[in-house]
């Protein structure tokens, strides 16, 4: 039997040459440094050379760009994942989660999958059209659509561009099932839209909870409404009809495991009917931006949180193999498993999932005014 390797990192603290980026001008983001996407042939790094040059550089603001995607609706063939299809509003999350698996998308963008990917973010204001057009294509056969699957459709900006409520009045129009997940309590604004699909089978939410502790949650998770804003999303959606989960995601050893049980009595108590959860996952860039971030603020558990990590991981930081990459494997995450699977026995939570939605109700849109392509 191979053993995985468990040794720890050398030291606890960065290289001395690596000032990351100065916590004035990341304030209220998750991320400590903006490294350079993996596709880039030169890359970047703060660099203090004494002159004190780097305190005149301005915060990161958020900015928006525009894209203008051919299609909006993302298919995928993975085992491990309860949907085929899904839409994301937006690329790049202001929520700034440290942890977030998505981040190294931004990779492909030419930026950093660090600060940029909290901070330079893009909208898809044609969702809505691309979506209605793809939902009259010939042949179109209605499975639920994940929102949410790659980055937050309620994150801040979706106040002021409101493209997730503008897609989720298609579905509503169409009568297509739609499965919502969210850290944001902004997810209540369209609670009519949500509460008359769930009348008819046709819409679940689940809310992402990862600690109790407003700490924790504001240091990981800056922009993301606060444990109990999301608590109170799950009793109000569930109070209007709504079938409304909680997915504690991500699991962190020795980190939030220990609140697990919390965490699912809180949102049985608030209304939550479904449960489920996601072991830490550090796909690419997401390992050194994650060892940056409890670096900073969790300098006392570093070696142990990555230890035990590399232990459900082979002895890796991350392990990409279907069926692994959500759960990891080993005694420590046969532990995880079971403790969650006895507190959802206890609180009488049904195991989250896609089905269960009602797909015969679906109505092509009318393409009457829908531009169809030439082939």
């Amino acid at each position: 039997m191979n053993t995985p390797n468990l040794a720890a990192e050398t030291s606890p603290s960065p290289p001395a040459t690596d000032v990351g980026v100065a916590p004035e001008r990341r304030r209220g983001r998750g991320a400590t440094d903006n490294v350079s996407g993996r596709f880039e042939r030169e890359r970047r790094e703060a660099f203090d050379d004494g002159w004190g040059d780097l305190d005149d550089l301005p915060p990161f603001a958020t900015t928006v760009t525009i894209e203008k995607p051919k299609t909006i609706v993302s298919r995928n063939a993975s085992p491990d994942i309860g949907f085929d299809r899904s839409i994301n509003p937006y690329r790049g999350c202001e929520h700034g989660c440290a942890y977030c698996y998505a981040r190294p998308t931004h990779a492909y963008m030419g930026l950093s999958p660090g600060l940029d990917f909290e901070a330079r973010l893009f909208a898809k204001p044609d969702a809505a059209r691309l979506l209605e057009r793809e939902l009259a294509a010939p042949g179109y056969e209605a499975r639920p659509i994940a929102l949410g699957a790659n980055t937050d459709p309620y994150q801040p900006i979706e106040r002021r561009w409101k493209i997730t409520r503008e897609v989720l009045e298609v579905l509503e129009r169409t009568s297509h099932p739609v499965v919502v997940v969210t850290k944001s309590a902004l997810v209540l604004r369209d609670l009519d839209i949500l509460s008359a699909m769930a009348s008819r089978g046709l819409a679940r939410v689940a809310l992402s909870i990862t600690s109790l502790d407003r700490s924790l949650s504001r240091s990981m998770e800056p922009r993301a409404s606060t444990p109990e804003k999301r608590l109170a999303a799950i009793s109000a959606l569930s109070a209007a009809g709504v079938p409304t989960g909680v997915l504690v995601a991500p699991v962190i050893p020795a980190l939030n495991d220990p609140e697990i049980e919390r965490i699912l009595e809180a949102a049985a108590a608030a209304g939550a009917r479904e449960a489920g959860w996601v072991l830490l996952r550090l796909p690419l860039e997401v390992s050194e931006i994650f060892k940056g971030w409890l670096l900073e603020h969790h300098p006392d558990r570093y070696r142990h949180v990555l230890s035990l990590i590399r232990s459900m991981r082979e002895g890796k930081d991350y392990d990409a193999a279907w069926g692994r990459r959500m759960r990891g494997a080993g005694p420590y995450s046969d532990a995880i498993k079971r403790r969650f699977e006895l507190a959802m026995k206890r609180l009488d939570l049904a195991r989250g999932r896609r089905d269960g939605l009602d797909c015969t109700r679906f109505t092509p849109p009318n393409p009457g005014g829908v531009q169809l392509s030439l082939f």
